[in-house]
């Protein structure tokens, strides 16, 4: 199975990984803009946010070259909406530290940044999967029927998992909202997790 790399991805591509026993993380694409790639969806008192990471792409397009750019503040901002939005939560407690450490690392690509949260989500929900990042780029016509979801997941498409609700910390004002990152399950349901994507 072949996905792009993403950042804080969303609950479906946890699901997809979870059904895995071997997963090819997409490194040699060209960047492509307005994806999972460099953003992420949670759920704040005003409803569904989505955080970004500004990149910088000094004469390189190839995915594991694209630079996180740490000239603005955004870091800063997404830690407090992360907070503001997850502080209520059962399981934030105990995932924050961990989690903004990673990002308080200031990884130099954001290829590296992906990779951290998605094997540190990975181990949290616990799930196993073998990552491998690609070492060439395979044209989607070239890859086999239903192995190839780099161009499938994104915050512009429907959903390919039908997710079902659980317990999020606005549900009383907004109802179920699908389509989240997966720190929204992780912090709502902590050990379950796991449970929820299988």
């Amino acid at each position: 199975m072949l996905v792009s790399t993403a950042y804080f991805p969303p609950v479906e591509y946890f699901a997809l990984l979870a059904k895995y026993s071997v997963v090819y993380v997409e490194a040699c694409e060209n960047y492509i803009k307005q994806t999972w790639r460099n953003r992420c969806r949670i759920l704040t008192a005003n409803g569904p946010e989505d955080l970004r990471v500004p990149v910088q792409h000094n004469g390189c397009r190839r995915m594991d070259g694209i630079l996180v750019d740490y000239s603005t503040p955004w870091l800063r901002r997404s830690e407090y909406a992360i907070e503001s939005a997850y502080s209520s939560s059962p399981f934030f407690e105990y995932y924050r530290d961990p989690l903004f450490a990673i990002l308080e690392s200031r990884p130099q690509t954001l290829w590296e940044l992906n990779w951290r949260i998605t094997r540190f989500f990975c181990e949290k929900v616990g799930i196993a999967p073998q990552l491998i990042a690609t070492e060439d780029f395979v044209p989607p016509a070239d890859c086999a029927p239903g192995e190839d979801y780099r161009y499938l997941l994104s915050p512009k498409k429907e959903p390919l998992w039908q997710s079902r609700p659980y317990w999020q910390v606005f549900s009383d004002k907004f109802g179920f909202t699908p389509g989240l990152s997966i720190m929204d399950l992780l912090f709502n349901e902590g050990p379950e997790s796991i449970c929820y994507l299988k």
